[in-house]
């Protein structure tokens, strides 16, 4: 049995002339097949067709995916090679455009290139290659102790349900959403998850699923259509979901399904839970309505996993995200403390200013 709380979704190995490991989470979980990526395309394909996925896991991704980029520039001029890295970093930002975590880790790149004033080429790509693995380590940390603030939530015989995968697939390890569950199953608790199929890719069943039950925790999977129909049954007693953004008054983008599982949530009475790390907040945006919502190809869903499933000449709508209103959110559980009630004052009491 493989334990998915520490797997280690994606890591980078040896030194700066090594490599980016990420799971291909596109053969899971018929394949565990580890991919060895050494330049910038090779990473800005893996994030573009989800075989690395998650919004911290995308972050992360793409901060490695820049030294890539630039550590077989000539180490002559900083200037240029400055310049090179802007050009990686926009090419990367081009990848997908919901997941806030792919933009601040790009971000938090550039200014490291910069703030390394008057030192040589070679010493700013080492400090990137250094920075990179940071980013990976300190996600690492946010995501166990996220696991640490929801952990309390679970009882001793609870059921809970879930929404796509956030789990240590999604991020360095552990994961956001799956982390308390996690912790509380590390604490000897037994509980039951529930954990919705999330069409069209089938995030839930191929990857959620299988992270749970690699961990020996008790799944099971449900149709997406099936979920009122389990809390009607007073079979769930929470819901926790993870988050690709989250605005300043608490809004939440995540994988589509996820808003009406909320609703649902509410008419049912059952307390739902979004867990993501400060990296996820965009409190630039003050609302949900001003996330960019990513839309797929069509043929995700007219001819899903390669068969045809709807007639092939068909509109069909496919958008990757839906947002999740802060009023439907009876907590977001963060690395710093779990903001409840979910509005702008109580996630700047939580995460600072």
């Amino acid at each position: 049995m493989m334990d998915m709380g520490t797997v280690k979704s994606i890591e980078w190995v040896g030194e700066l002339d090594g490599h980016v490991a990420i799971i291909d989470q596109t053969l899971l979980p018929a394949k565990l097949v580890v991919l060895k990526c050494q330049d910038l395309d090779t990473i800005w394909e893996a994030i573009k067709s989800l075989r690395v996925r998650g919004a911290p896991a995308i972050g992360i991704a793409a901060a490695m995916g820049l030294v890539l980029g630039v550590r077989r520039e000539p180490d002559q001029d900083v200037a240029t090679f400055l310049k090179r890295v802007d050009e990686a970093a926009d090419y990367l930002a081009s990848s997908r455009p919901t997941a806030v975590n792919l933009f601040w880790a790009l971000d938090r790149m550039r200014c490291k290139a910069r703030a390394m004033g008057t030192s040589s080429v070679g010493e700013i790509k080492r400090a990137l290659l250094e920075e990179a693995k940071r980013i990976r380590e300190e996600d690492a940390a946010m995501c166990r102790a996220i696991g640490r603030c929801g952990e309390q939530l679970i009882k001793d015989g609870a059921g809970i349900m879930t929404h796509c995968n956030a789990g240590g697939l999604a991020t360095a390890e552990l994961g956001t959403a799956l982390a308390p569950m996690y912790l509380a199953h590390e604490a000897g608790r037994r509980f039951r998850v529930f954990t919705c199929e999330t069409r069209p890719l089938l995030q839930g069943s191929r990857l959620t699923a299988w992270e749970l039950s690699q961990a020996g925790i008790d799944v099971t999977v449900l149709c997406d259509s099936m979920a009122g129909w389990l809390m009607a049954r007073g079979e769930v007693d929470l819901v926790i979901t993870g988050a690709d953004r989250v605005a300043a008054n608490g809004d939440a983008a995540n994988k589509i399904g996820t808003y009406g599982l909320a609703v649902l949530a509410d008419a049912h009475k059952v307390p739902f839970y979004v867990a993501a790390p400060s990296s996820s907040f965009d409190r630039s945006i003050s609302s949900g309505s001003r996330i960019p919502i990513e839309e797929r190809d069509a043929d995700e869903i007219r001819r899903g996993f390669g068969r045809l499933t709807a007639p092939p000449d068909v509109s069909c709508l496919c958008p990757a995200f839906d947002v999740t209103p802060a009023r439907l959110i009876h907590g977001l559980i963060t690395e710093r403390g779990l903001v409840q009630p979910v509005n702008e004052l109580r996630i700047r009491e939580v995460l600072g200013e």
